[in-house]
């Protein structure tokens, strides 16, 4: 009882010497929305981070440290530079936790005392990071569907917020990254954006210098090139028809399935062997020669069409699909079966990407069902930006870690702050060439799944939690409804995974 009091006690203290201070604590997640476009690698090395720290104005951010090696404290202090990017203003080390706190604290005060809202850094000018993403004068008949209901519906104010902080970070090295996120490659352009944010979330460095492949990125030791690819919807199909229920996927499940063998892996095997046939090759660039190369693909094809087509890229890549039968025991016996072709509507293409010929000069294909608007949304809601009525909540199958099972498990849940927590890179699948010229080691892209081929059959890492499809429902009460509409003058609109 006088250890609990004894506590107790102490976080009072605590709080009343943050407030004394005009400090605030902030969620982890919260503290990343912000910082995780500045933070370099090397922090993640040296130290750790243990509590977070804002003014009430939060033009100032505070992060208590760690040191790995020497194990006593220190701090960091942050504030906005003229691009509105946090980066630190103030440092210290080689204390105690208790001192170190206190010395944050006082730093705090100081910079709040000045009345500074903005820290130049001296650099902003030449920098060529800040990307202003929603800023547009284009009429509502030239915008993108999805942009024009990112920047007006209430439901994706968690997606702008954090979309807006990882932009300032953001370069644009071809100068069209906004015209075409606003217009006519939107999907393409949010891949590109969660791909940003996967990888720097895997505590790799990342650099866009080059207009092509779109990412370089490294561990300090090791270097590996990154192009975003997307499968686009083709003209030749034809409209969806309207869907039959409230389920989000418009499909019946035979049709999923039949789709699966035949139209969804043409549609990767298109987009990928694109690349592979570009007129100036990726690998003969002078940056990129000598270091692995890898296709990061999503697929856009159509509505919902990232939520099933996954078990079709792992087909199309390594040639092989898996039959299954439970013996007399009871025991799961997998059997795997080659593929030598695709087909559909009288188009034919070969099985097994990595044996084409030059494949062998991309490492692996990175792949998520989970690169889309929702996921920004999600990030946003658990970091603290979404509205005060507004509720997410997520659906979807994960892997289910029993050697014994056949399909995923399925999981519920509302996207909420001290509930859940969600990494940008989760879900992501990394699939390695069994040819590659230059393998990835797997421990560069750690806490995703890799897939590997291997005597014939697929083998796999998993993460403990691997979701392989999820769908949001985004919900804000709203105001805007039609006369006579039942639920008037309040009703509850739902938006699904975009």
């Amino acid at each position: 009882m006088g250890e609990a009091k004894r506590r107790g006690t102490k976080a009072q203290r605590v709080a009343a010497l943050l407030d004394e201070s005009g400090v605030v604590q902030m969620t982890a997640e919260r503290y990343n929305a912000f910082i995780a476009w500045t933070r370099s690698p090397i922090a993640n090395v040296v130290g750790i981070e243990l509590e977070f720290f804002s003014d009430k104005a939060e033009t100032l951010i505070g992060v208590l440290t760690k040191d790995r090696f020497d194990r006593d404290f220190g701090f960091v202090i942050l504030g906005r530079d003229l691009k509105g990017r946090f980066r630190c203003i103030d440092v210290n080390c080689s204390m105690t936790r208790t001192n170190a706190r206190h010395t944050l604290l006082a730093s705090f005060r100081k910079h709040i005392a000045s009345g500074e809202s903005v820290f130049p850094q001296g650099d902003e000018k030449t920098d060529k990071a800040g990307v202003a993403l929603f800023d547009t004068k284009l009429p509502i008949e030239q915008q993108h569907p999805a942009f024009h209901m990112l920047c007006t519906r209430p439901h994706w104010v968690p997606a702008r917020a954090i979309m807006s902080e990882m932009m300032r970070h953001f370069v644009d090295v071809d100068g069209n990254f906004v015209e075409q996120f606003q217009t006519t490659a939107f999907d393409a352009r949010i891949w590109e954006l969660y791909l940003y944010a996967a990888l720097l979330e895997l505590g790799l460095f990342v650099n866009k210098d080059h207009e092509a492949p779109d990412f370089e990125v490294s561990d300090g030791q090791n270097k590996v090139f990154v192009e975003a690819v997307i499968v686009g919807p083709s003209p030749n199909d034809p409209p969806l028809d309207p869907p039959k229920s409230h389920t989000p996927i418009r499909r019946t499940l035979e049709e999923v399935k039949e789709l699966l063998k035949t139209r969804a892996p043409i549609r990767f095997g298109s987009a990928l062997y694109s690349k592979l046939n570009r007129r100036t090759k990726y690998w003969d660039l002078e940056h990129v020669k000598g270091h692995p190369l890898v296709f990061a693909v999503a697929d856009f094809h159509e509505e919902q069409s990232m939520t099933w087509t996954s078990p079709a890229l792992l087909e199309y890549l390594y040639a092989v699909t898996h039959d299954f039968i439970y013996d007399e025991a009871g025991q799961l016996v997998i059997t795997p079966l080659k593929i030598e072709t695709h087909e559909y509507q009288g188009k034919v293409i070969p099985s097994g990407y990595f044996f084409q010929p030059g494949a062998e000069n991309v490492s692996a294909v990175l792949f998520s069902s989970s690169g889309t608007i929702s996921k920004f949304n999600r990030m946003g809601q658990l970091a603290g930006f979404g509205l005060s009525d507004q509720k997410i909540f997520r659906t979807g199958v994960k892997h289910r870690h029993d050697p014994n099972a056949a399909i995923p498990e399925p999981f519920f849940h509302e996207v909420k702050q001290g509930v859940v927590t969600e990494t940008w890179a989760e879900g992501l699948s990394m699939f390695h060439n069994p040819n590659a010229k230059h393998p990835i080691n797997p421990n560069m892209f750690p806490g995703i799944a890799h897939h590997w081929f291997e005597d014939g059959i697929v083998k796999s890492l998993l993460p403990e939690f691997h979701v392989y499809n999820s769908f949001t429902w985004n919900m804000v009460p709203t105001d805007d409804d039609e006369p006579g509409d039942e639920l008037a003058p309040r009703k509850v609109a739902a938006g699904e995974n975009k």
